[in-house]
C-alpha cells in the first residue's frame, strides 16, 4: 500500500515539475547562462528541461574561429529560439539574431545623433576592416585614418572609435568611419592651438610631407608650411635637399592666418644667418676664393661663403678698361678676390679681383717718339727728327736767298 502511495506522489511531483516548465516556441526571446563552451558551439541553460545549443555562426554577426571569442562561461545573454524538438531534446538558439534586432535600432539612434561608438576589429578584408557592433560593421580603408594606410594587417584586435555613416537594413549593410571622429578632433584641436600660437614663436615639429614648393610640418596636431625659400639660408632647389618625411625640425612662426587655416613657418629663422656665421671669418685685405653668382652692368656679385655675397665693382674687375663684366667673367666662375671692406652688420662686403693680380707694365715708347717729345712739337711730321738750327738756316738761305735779298 505504501509503495502505491509513493508512486502516486512521485507522479504528482513530476506532473508539478512539468507544469512549472515554461513552454517555448520558435521565435521566442529568452535569457540564459553559458554553462559550457566548445570550439564550435556554446551550451546554454535557459531554465528549460534540457540545455540549448548556440552554434558558432549564431554567436556573432562576424566570423569567429571559436566560441570563446564571443562568450564566456557564466555569462548571461539574451537568445532567440530557432528550433525546438522535445522528442530529440534538441534546442537551437541564436545570440546573433537578438543582437541584430537590438543593434539596428541602436545604430539608427547613433546615426541620428552622431554618437561615437567603440568596436573591435574582427577581420581585415579587401577594401577595409570588419568590426563587431552587434552587427557586421564595415569600415572602408579610406575611412580608417586621416592619412593613407598601405597595410592594415596589424589592425586586427584594435579598438576603433567610430561614427555610423550608412545603414541599410534590407541589404544588411552598416558602414562606419573612424576618420570622421579623427577629423572632428583635429578641427577642435586646431582651433584651440591656433588661439595659443604667436608670430615669432619657435616650436619643435615633424616633417609630414614634401611638395615642390616646400614642406608641411606638424607642430602639435596642426600643420604649417615651410616654403622652400625658408628652408635654409642658401639656395635650395628641392626640399628633399634639406629635410625628409619624419624628420624632427625646429621652426619659427612667420605668419598666422586663422580664417584660412594657414600657418607660415621657417626653418632658417631658427638658425644663425650666413652673415652672423661669417662675422669673424673675413678680414679687410684678405684674399679669398669665391664664385661669381650674378653679373650686372656695374659689376659682379661673388659668393665668398654660403649666403654671403660681395660686390666687385666694374672698376675692380680688371686693370684694363672694360665695357661690361661679361667681357672677362661668367656666372659660376671661381675667382680670387680681395676683401676691401667687410660689414656683416649691414650685410655688405666690397671686393676686388684686380688687386689680387699684379698690374701689367706700361709698354715702352719707341726711341724716335722719346726724342720728339724732348724737341717739342716743331715740324709737321712728328715721326721725323727735327734738324739742327744751323742746318735749318742754311737750307732756308740756300733755297730762298735770292728772294730774301730784295727785303734788305
Amino acid at each position: 500500500m505504501s509503495e502505491e502511495i509513493n508512486v502516486q506522489e512521485n507522479a504528482e511531483n513530476v506532473s508539478q515539475d512539468m507544469s512549472s516548465v515554461v513552454a517555448y516556441k520558435k521565435g521566442d526571446v529568452v535569457k540564459g547562462k553559458i554553462v559550457k563552451i566548445e570550439d564550435n558551439q556554446a551550451i546554454v541553460d535557459i531554465g528549460y528541461k534540457y540545455d540549448g545549443v548556440v552554434p558558432l555562426k549564431e554567436l556573432s554577426n562576424v566570423a569567429l574561429d571559436n566560441a570563446a571569442e564571443a562568450v564566456e562561461v557564466g555569462q548571461e545573454i539574451e537568445l532567440k529560439v530557432l528550433s525546438l524538438d522535445d522528442g530529440k531534446e534538441k534546442l537551437l538558439l541564436s545570440k546573433r539574431a537578438v543582437d541584430s534586432e537590438q543593434s539596428w535600432a541602436d545604430l539608427q539612434s547613433k546615426l541620428d545623433q552622431g554618437t561615437v561608438i567603440e568596436a573591435q576589429v574582427k577581420e581585415v578584408v579587401k577594401g577595409g576592416l570588419v568590426v563587431d557592433i552587434g552587427l557586421r560593421g564595415f569600415v572602408p580603408a579610406s575611412m580608417v585614418e586621416r592619412h593613407f594606410v598601405e597595410d592594415f594587417s596589424d589592425y586586427k584586435g584594435r579598438t576603433l572609435r567610430l561614427k555610423v555613416k550608412e545603414l541599410d537594413r534590407e541589404k544588411n549593410k552598416v558602414v562606419l568611419s573612424q576618420k570622421d571622429v579623427l577629423d572632428e578632433e583635429f578641427e577642435t584641436n586646431k582651433k584651440k592651438l591656433m588661439g595659443e600660437l604667436q608670430v615669432g614663436q619657435q616650436l619643435d615639429g615633424t616633417v609630414q610631407r614634401l611638395t615642390q614648393f616646400g614642406a608641411f610640418v606638424d607642430i602639435g596636431g596642426i600643420d604649417g608650411l615651410v616654403h622652400i625659400s625658408e628652408m635654409a639660408w642658401h639656395h635650395v632647389q628641392q626640399p628633399s635637399e634639406v629635410v625628409a618625411e619624419g624628420d624632427k625640425v625646429k621652426v619659427q612662426i612667420l605668419k598666422l592666418d586663422p580664417e584660412n587655416d594657414r600657418i607660415s613657418l621657417s626653418i632658417r629663422a631658427t638658425q644663425p644667418g650666413p652673415w652672423q656665421q661669417a662675422a669673424d671669418k673675413f678680414q679687410t685685405g684678405e684674399i679669398v676664393t669665391g664664385t661669381v653668382k650674378r653679373l650686372v652692368g656695374f659689376g659682379a656679385f661673388v659668393e665668398i661663403a654660403p649666403g654671403v655675397e660681395g660686390l666687385v665693382h666694374i672698376s675692380q674687375i680688371a686693370h684694363r678698361h672694360i665695357g661690361t663684366p661679361h667681357e672677362v667673367l661668367k656666372e659660376g666662375q671661381e675667382v680670387n678676390v680681395k676683401v676691401l671692406d667687410f660689414n656683416p652688420a649691414e650685410k655688405r662686403v666690397s671686393l676686388s679681383i684686380k688687386e689680387t693680380e699684379e698690374a701689367p707694365e706700361a709698354p715702352a715708347k719707341p726711341e724716335r717718339e722719346r726724342k720728339g717729345d724732348r724737341g717739342g712739337s716743331r715740324g709737321s711730321n712728328h715721326n721725323e727728327p727735327i734738324p739742327p738750327r744751323e742746318s735749318l738756316n742754311m737750307t732756308l738761305g740756300e733755297r730762298f736767298g735770292d728772294k730774301l735779298s730784295k727785303f734788305k
